[in-house]
């Protein structure tokens, strides 16, 4: 039997891969449509259990899902990939490293937010660097 941590981090990568997937889906009803479509059905209360880390879909409707979300399966369901990292591009720096002016001022601007508005733009900027491990590559 699957922990609780284990059913709300599946929930998590679901609802990332959902944000970033082929279909803009946001209710469980919508996913359990969609779902249905693909040829596994699902209720839409299966759905909301997905989504709010009760329960996890069973190895072959997570095959399903990733293979329809365009992500590792193995990502999808225990957070990891077993494939190898991208090479990282070599970054020079001068030494030491001194932010630039527009480094400065932004995160001047950044710390003068309030902490909600501080973690919409962490969330962004997470959003935007996902690593390239967790998606499928062509």
């Amino acid at each position: 039997m699957r922990s609780l941590d284990e059913k709300r981090e599946f929930a998590k990568r679901l609802k990332q891969a959902l944000k970033l997937g082929p279909k803009k889906i946001e209710t469980p009803s919508e996913l359990a449509a969609q779902f249905d479509l693909l040829g596994k059905p699902v209720t839409a209360q299966g759905a909301q259990k997905w989504l709010t880390g009760t329960a996890m879909p069973t190895p072959d409707k997570i095959a399903v899902l990733a293979k329809w979300l365009n992500v590792s399966e193995k990502w999808l369901r225990y957070g990891s990939t077993d494939e190898a990292q991208p090479p990282r591009r070599a970054v020079t720096m001068r030494e030491p490293h001194q932010p630039s002016a527009a480094e400065w001022t932004f995160l001047e601007r950044l710390r003068r937010m309030p902490e909600a508005r501080r973690k919409l733009v962490e969330d962004l900027v997470e959003q935007l660097s996902l690593d390239a491990e967790i998606w499928k590559r062509s």
